[in-house]
């Protein structure tokens, strides 16, 4: 008989598929069309009232803060974005593919050339290589073809309003307001991502603040408009976060048969350990013998490509915390430095799990004793780490994967 939380949890999944055909059977009715003009929500004014005096008793000045704010409207289209959730969470070789690709490699080796004395600048002051600074390039604005159409200061005021991250976005709207009364763009320039991220290399407002600078000499900090500005600003964030440009962010490796998964945790071990265990580069050579530490990460389980991780990947992870992007990023800049592809391609028929698949996949560990944290449909450390206990009590190989076997197993069943 099932537990009292292995019932509720039972119970949970009942329910929600419930409300799932629910809303099925609703989107089979008249649509309704939605007022793209819709007036702001009740406090709206006041809350910008708040939020100028905050600028303002943080040091923006009275002429700017009120200005901006009066000009700043509520975008419902934000609120949209912020509260939608992707159906399916992506593979990574979905992830990859699309953000390494032919066209992106072969562009990103034409601006190595043509920028190739700025980028060696940055590289001098910063130590950060020329390819990496170009792989975030390529990355976040597709080498500066699209920074966002959104008006950051509304944005950030439409963002700093709601409830659900106010003083993050209260935050960024102060640091915005910052920006524009130093001089760096005039407000009705400022434009960027929903979210407030701004200029060539999709700096947060107070990112900016911190380590934006002037290359160009011209007496403001632009990264929409200066180049010199964004690519030195994104060095001097690398470095802030201690790049080491002795080491690149790590490597595609071999595994030998039969090797122990359960390393695969993110836990960090000399290199010399992991070339005893039989680890080599991508290509069956011995790994070097460097005194530096490294995690064995495997994105898209034992099927997948193996990666030794080292320290400027956790850098890379500071940009953003998502092991896709830090991968992305280190092998973008190989391929634009003129390495080749992946030696083991992920598998592209992986499944695509949407995040009630996700749930499901949670709520049937917990039933079976395995703690992976708050059912909430986001594959985290705990999510894995229990996946990995439950693979190993199975004599399954215990990589932390999500795969048909594990699936299949915990009976969490998959529509794609």
């Amino acid at each position: 008989m099932l537990t009292t939380p292995a019932r509720i949890l039972r119970l949970r999944r009942l329910t929600r598929g419930l409300l799932v055909s629910g809303f099925l059977s609703l989107l089979s009715l008249p649509t309704i069309a939605q007022d793209s003009t819709a007036p702001a929500p009740a406090g709206f004014a006041e809350c910008k009232a708040r939020l100028q005096e905050q600028a303002i008793a943080a040091g923006v000045s009275r002429e700017t803060a009120s200005e901006v704010m009066a000009k700043a409207e509520h975008l419902e289209r934000v609120i949209e974005l912020d509260r939608r959730q992707p159906e399916f969470t992506t593979t990574f070789a979905d992830y990859l593919n699309r953000r390494v690709n032919d066209a992106r490699i072969s562009q990103g080796r034409e601006l190595l050339q043509e920028h190739e004395e700025l980028l060696a600048r940055v590289t001098r002051e910063t130590g950060v290589p020329a390819p990496y600074l170009l792989a975030f390039w390529g990355l976040e604005t597709n080498f500066g073809s699209y920074f966002g159409k959104m008006s950051v200061p509304s944005s950030l005021t439409t963002l700093a309003c709601d409830p659900r991250r106010s003083t993050f976005f209260s935050e960024q709207l102060v640091a915005a307001l910052r920006i524009i009364d130093e001089g760096a763009i005039p407000a009705d320039q400022m434009e960027g991502s929903w979210a407030g991220a701004m200029g060539h290399v999709q700096f947060m407002p107070t990112v900016f603040l911190q380590h934006a600078v002037d290359a160009d000499g011209d007496g403001r900090r632009d990264l929409w408009n200066s180049l010199p500005d964004a690519m030195m600003s994104a060095g001097k964030f690398l470095q802030s976060m201690n790049w080491n440009g002795d080491y690149r962010w790590g490597r595609e490796v071999l595994l030998p048969d039969n090797f122990d998964f359960s390393l695969a945790d993110g836990r960090r071990l000399p290199l010399e350990q992991w070339r005893e265990m039989g680890i080599t580069d991508a290509f069956g050579n011995p790994l070097a013998q460097e005194p530096i530490d490294a995690a064995l990460v495997v994105p898209a389980g034992h099927r997948g490509p193996a990666f030794l991780a080292y320290d400027n990947f956790r850098v890379i992870m500071g940009w953003n915390r998502s092991e896709f992007y830090a991968i992305a990023v280190g092998h973008l800049a190989d391929r634009i430095a003129g390495a080749g592809k992946l030696q083991n391609p992920p598998p592209e028929n992986a499944p695509a799990l949407s995040r009630d698949n996700i749930i499901s996949l949670q709520e049937a560990l917990l039933e079976r004793g395995y703690e992976a944290g708050k059912p909430d449909g986001i594959m985290g450390p705990a999510t894995r780490s229990a996946i990995r206990q439950f693979q190993a009590a199975n004599g399954l190989i215990a990589d932390g994967y999500p795969g048909e076997t594990v699936l299949t197993r915990l009976d969490v069943l998959i529509n794609q």
